[in-house]
């Protein structure tokens, strides 16, 4: 197995479901996650999906009290939903009490049910994310700033003022790798292979170059059911959810879900490393919450151990 180069596993924080399930919290699940000695806790962002959720600027800022080494990730945020200056002061107030622990990954997702819960046009998504991520950098350092998509453009300033997190755009599309070529600091693609991320990053390469900028951090975004105990839903289970959830075929998705033990998964984000990235933040797709999570950090002390140690 090749060295990691500082390679980091997130994980994504338990849904209601899970929580009820596996007598869980928000807090005790990152705590848990800290005390394993995994690198972050994440969280979606949903608004109407039709299921149970919980915000997830109120998610993370219940998780950052309760922590004090671990990223706090959102995975992924969607600021073209709120208005603009709503969000900053979202990011800013997550940022702030976090101690600037925060990683902001940003998409403009969602069906168009949920664009419409917000009233907002769903074909104005990517143009309200550009705007949203040339602009945020000057809210959250509390300069007054000009919003061109709110009637008679206003211009606030907020504070206190923040230091600006890292962004990872969200999404293995071309639109979504030409923003984070243009606007990211990362780029953070979810559920696609080795081969898939090499192609992305060799194009987001290109692209940041031609912007004279250098090519941002990669991250995946991944799913998991570690171990061999009974119950636990096998890898072609796991993509078969995926391949229906995202219209994707069976055969594209097969390998990507990571299973077995840990030594298995390792050698998995292996590939994933070689292919580019030096983040994984991983949702889990079954078993017992907190056996899934220190399986995980059994698979980082095997990615350290390759990497000397680091």
């Amino acid at each position: 197995m090749a060295g990691v180069e500082n390679f980091e596993i997130g994980v994504i924080l338990p849904g209601i479901a899970v929580q009820r399930r596996d007598g869980i919290d928000l807090r005790a699940a990152a705590r848990h996650v800290e005390d394993a000695g995994l690198d972050g806790v994440w969280h979606g962002d949903h608004l109407a999906v039709g299921g149970p959720i919980v915000d997830a600027p109120i998610a993370l800022a219940t998780a950052a009290a309760v922590t004090a080494r671990v990223r706090i990730g959102v995975s992924v945020f969607v600021p073209a939903i709120r208005p603009l200056v709503w969000a900053a002061k979202q990011i800013a107030s997550l940022q702030y009490v976090s101690g600037d622990r925060l990683v902001l990954g940003v998409g403009s997702g969602g069906g168009p049910g949920q664009w419409a819960a917000a009233g907002v046009p769903y074909d104005r998504r990517g143009s309200r994310t550009d705007t949203a991520l040339e602009l945020l950098p000057r809210l959250l350092a509390g300069e007054e700033t000009r919003l061109p998509d709110e009637a008679g453009q206003p211009a606030v300033t907020l504070a206190p003022a923040v230091a600006m997190p890292p962004v990872w755009v969200g999404n293995a599309s071309a639109a979504a790798i030409r923003r984070a070529a243009r606007l990211g600091d990362g780029w953070f693609p979810s559920l696609i292979s080795p081969r898939e991320l090499a192609e992305g990053r060799a194009r987001l390469a290109g692209l940041a170059a031609a912007h004279g900028r250098s090519a941002p951090v990669i991250a995946i975004g991944g799913a998991a059911a570690l171990g061999t105990g009974p119950g636990l839903p096998s890898r072609a289970e796991i993509a078969t959810g995926i391949s229906g959830a995202y219209g994707r075929p069976l055969a594209e998705v097969m390998e990507i879900p990571l299973t077995g033990r840990p030594k298995e998964a390792a050698e998995r984000l292996d590939a994933y490393r070689e292919a580019g990235a030096r983040h994984a933040v991983i949702g889990i797709s079954g078993g017992d919450w907190r056996t899934q999570v220190d399986l995980l950090a059994e698979v980082r002390d095997l990615l350290r151990s390759a990497d000397g140690g680091a």
